[in-house]
């Protein structure tokens, strides 16, 4: 029985439906049976259909030994550091501390920073959330943290 799948946002579901696609497509263009492509990656048959349809409850040794037994890589990149963050609703393209009470308390060891970027902003609230008063936090603020996590954490807040 599969395990079950662990929470994860729209945006990610959508990242693992897509890596799926690329492998069925990729294995189908290549002529491999699901049969040779299973047994090369050790995994079984249904475990690779799991896969190729992006179920998240695979483990991440599934989805690798599939990938290099059909010859593919999986790359970890830094997100490029222009997005367009900007035109999404909610997340200015800079933010000012003072704007933000919880986030300014956050960054206190940046000296003389009176902005941060969206991206800066999110790995403040993430690497210490621990610290922040949610009871004290203001409407604005709440909807800042949750508009850059749909923006530029894949649909959750990872704290």
């Amino acid at each position: 029985m599969p395990a079950k799948a662990p929470p994860i946002g729209e945006i990610l579901a959508a990242r693992l439906v897509a890596i799926g696609s690329r492998l069925h497509a990729h294995r189908k263009q290549h002529k491999v049976t699901a049969t040779s492509a299973a047994e090369a990656a050790g995994i079984s048959r249904a475990t690779l259909h799991r896969i190729e349809r992006g179920e998240p409850s695979v483990t991440m040794g599934a989805y690798l030994s599939v990938i290099a037994a059909l010859g593919l890589e999986l790359e970890v990149a830094d997100p490029p550091t222009g997005r367009a963050v900007e035109r999404q609703p909610g997340v200015p393209a800079s933010i000012g501390l003072d704007e933000y009470p919880q986030l300014k308390r956050l960054a206190w060891q940046l000296h003389g920073v009176a902005e941060v970027t969206p991206v800066q902003a999110l790995n403040l609230y993430e690497r210490n959330w621990r610290h922040i008063d949610e009871a004290g936090m203001e409407p604005s603020e709440r909807a800042l943290v949750r508009a850059l996590a749909a923006t530029l954490g894949g649909g959750r807040l990872l704290v």
